[in-house]
């Protein structure tokens, strides 16, 4: 079974300063219909102007991915973390039992475009914590590489959940497999680009659940991808 989310069919809030589109339920945005798949429950794609963000607020019980396509994006948190996030890094804020942050534009001309993901944690009130990492272009490349895990593999960053998120950039022409346990499911979500899944053709912003069928992706242009496979 595959079940396509376009991405004009997402929710959108429009503010002077923030452009963001949901690929599921979130803030004013409701959608009985798209909740979520399994433990994740947050695509934004968010489209942030100079030196504008979100100014310091609360979490609890959620892991959160910022995942920065273009420009740079400021993290600062209650733990003391501060850094800055740009294309290739993948950041992990677990929020646990609790954690302030804020997220600005860190760039005064330039307009910041990333992908805010949150999954449901495997337990409520953990210790909030931090990670941040890197994956160069090279590492990405014409092939699926997880960037987060439950176990911290491949250098991934660790998410408190049974989930997997892979990331890709496909050359024109790359052929791309990936096995769907059994029990499991894929959702795929177009990061830029576009390709045919399972022979239907998605472009960016769109997503798409897989169930019971493997994922078999064929680029006829350059795309970035991401891959979850989750309960």
């Amino acid at each position: 079974m595959l079940a396509i989310r376009r991405a004009a069919d997402r929710g959108r809030t429009q503010l002077g300063w923030l452009d963001s589109r949901h690929s599921f339920s979130f803030a004013d945005y409701y959608d009985p219909a798209h909740m979520g798949v399994g433990d994740l429950r947050v695509i934004n794609e968010d489209r942030v102007q100079p030196s504008a963000g979100f100014s310091t607020h609360g979490h609890r019980d959620m892991e959160i991915i910022s995942y920065v396509l273009d420009g740079a994006l400021e993290h600062r948190d209650s733990m003391g973390n501060g850094s800055v996030i740009r294309p290739g890094d993948v950041q992990r804020m677990s929020a646990g039992a609790g954690v302030l942050h804020s997220e600005y534009n860190h760039s005064k001309s330039a307009v910041v475009h990333f992908l805010q993901i949150w999954i449901l944690p495997n337990a409520d009130s953990l210790t909030p914590s931090y990670e941040q990492t890197h994956f160069d272009h090279a590492a990405l490349q014409d092939g699926l590489r997880v960037v987060a895990s439950p176990d911290g593999r491949d250098g991934s960053v660790t998410v408190h959940q049974d989930a997997l998120l892979y990331a890709a950039h496909l050359n024109v022409g790359n052929r791309v497999g990936y096995k769907v346990g059994d029990n499991r499911k894929a959702y795929v979500h177009v990061a830029r680009g576009g390709f045919s899944l399972n022979g239907k053709s998605l472009s960016a912003g769109d997503g798409a659940i897989v169930v019971a069928e493997d994922v078999e992706l064929s680029a006829d242009r350059l795309a970035e991808v991401l891959l979850f496979d989750l309960r």
